[in-house]
């Protein structure tokens, strides 16, 4: 497996697909990871508090769209 150093500089935009799948468009800067000895090998992905909030507000809005595609049960 290849580990990488992810760090989000800026998210651009957020989108859901025909699959159900929920895609971000960001700048990041990816470097190669060397694995250590010992630790279990994972990508790691950093970003500011900043990109973090306008993350977690993309989220919710791209759920929000889930939610309103999604068949309403009626009784």
């Amino acid at each position: 497996m290849k580990t990488h150093t992810i760090e989000i500089q800026k998210f651009k935009v957020a989108s859901n697909n025909i699959h159900g799948q929920m895609l971000l468009k960001v700048d990041a800067l990816v470097t190669p990871k060397a694995p250590v000895e010992g630790i279990e090998p994972s990508t790691v992905i950093t970003m500011t508090e900043a990109n973090a909030r306008v993350l977690m507000a993309l989220l919710k809005k791209q759920l929000l769209e889930f939610d309103s595609k999604k068949a309403r049960s009626r009784f």
